[in-house]
């Protein structure tokens, strides 16, 4: 059956990139919300029109209000989710080709969204839509469920699991490959002092954040563990509001570090500052050998012949908010630096492929 499926990805590639193309080129940023576009008038366009293509392709369809959307093949209540986004950071500036053109060159597709994450998103549908017309029987329905506000906040995924159940199993296609089966802990913690200890507050940035290492040293927070690696500190932030100066930091911490034992190291340093953790995702982590991984492992090798051992990132996916679901491309080893960047793209070749793995993985999954 896998040479099967294999097969016919391959039969229906050329519709897939030709779709993804259209999708890619509708500018999907958030603005200002209006009734029935909570993130926008384009991104409520760009959901309507991505449903369009889904029951084009004969899937049962659900908008949520503008919020998130799902195409779904098979019936019963537990199922198989495959969770991306469509909307898109800004495009910036330093575009060789129109950001929103769709534009290839030399087997390379050029777009806002292309890789993060309108072309990986787009291709598990069309992996699913593989397996609809070989009419395979799947014991549990697939559901590919369209997100609209990764890129700004998650309220999209909240939105959702406030309506739906989340799934038994699945991934967002939305970080690298091998399968990821671990994801570090993020928090944003506010150092905060009044506006008559500004030059103190000043020398304490200067000297723990600014001028030291980003692994938190100077602080005593430079936790590491096998697994998740060293801690990291970045996307610093000076503000000042309501007559207070803020120093915000975010931290991609690992999976073994105590969230609480880490802000009370910090305010052993800063001793006369305020310090607050104002937003945090838990890490996340499922064991290596749990029939999910395994499964999307196989996959992984079946298709690209190479070793499929599962990884942790340092990155943060819809799996921090989603439960049971984990990340698991589409970036292959060694591509990285090209989302949210001018020029983001997405090899053709690599797009199929995409969808041969996503293809097998649907079916694993499905059927244990």
């Amino acid at each position: 059956m896998e040479e099967k499926i294999i097969k016919q990805v391959e039969d229906i590639s050329l519709a897939m990139i030709e779709d993804i193309k259209t999708i890619v080129r509708y500018p999907s940023v958030k603005s200002l919300a209006s009734k029935d576009a909570p993130f926008g008038k384009d991104i409520a366009i760009t959901l309507e029109e991505t449903l369009k293509l889904a029951e084009r392709l004969g899937f049962q369809t659900k908008n949520l209000n503008h919020y998130i959307g799902w195409a779904q093949y098979g019936e019963g209540e537990d199922y198989i989710g495959v969770i991306g986004h469509l909307d898109v950071v800004e495009e910036g500036e330093g575009w060789k080709h129109p950001p929103f053109s769709g534009y290839e060159e030399n087997g390379i597709i050029y777009s806002r969204g292309i890789l993060d994450n309108k072309g990986p998103i787009l291709s598990c549908l069309y992996a699913l839509y593989a397996l609809k017309l070989l009419q395979i029987e799947l014991k549990k329905p697939v559901r590919i469920i369209f997100g609209c506000d990764e890129e700004s906040g998650f309220e999209d995924l909240e939105y959702y699991l406030h309506y739906e159940k989340p799934p038994v199993m699945g991934w967002t296609p939305d970080c690298k490959y091998p399968v990821v089966y671990g994801e570090r802990g993020r928090a944003v913690i506010e150092i905060a002092t009044d506006e008559k200890n500004l030059d103190e507050f000043l020398a304490f940035v200067n000297t723990y954040f600014m001028n030291a290492k980003p692994n938190g040293e100077r602080l005593g927070v430079d936790y590491q563990d096998e697994e998740f690696g060293m801690n990291e500190m970045r996307n610093y932030q000076l503000k000042h509001e309501n007559h207070q100066m803020i120093f915000s930091v975010t931290f991609s911490y690992p999976a073994s570090v105590s969230l609480t034992e880490m802000i009370q190291t910090i305010q052993n340093k800063a001793k006369d500052f305020q310090v607050t953790c104002v937003h945090h995702y838990q890490p996340v982590r499922f064991d290596k050998e749990c029939p999910m991984v395994k499964c999307l492992q196989q996959a992984y090798e079946r298709i690209t012949n190479e070793d499929g051992t599962p990884v942790t990132t340092t990155g943060g996916t819809y799996a921090k908010l989603m439960p049971h679901i984990v990340p698991f491309g589409p970036s292959f080893p060694g591509q990285k630096g090209i989302g949210h960047q001018p020029n983001e793209w997405m090899r053709v070749e690599d797009i199929i492929t995409n969808a041969k793995i996503y293809a097998l993985g649907i079916y694993y999954l499905a059927n244990i």
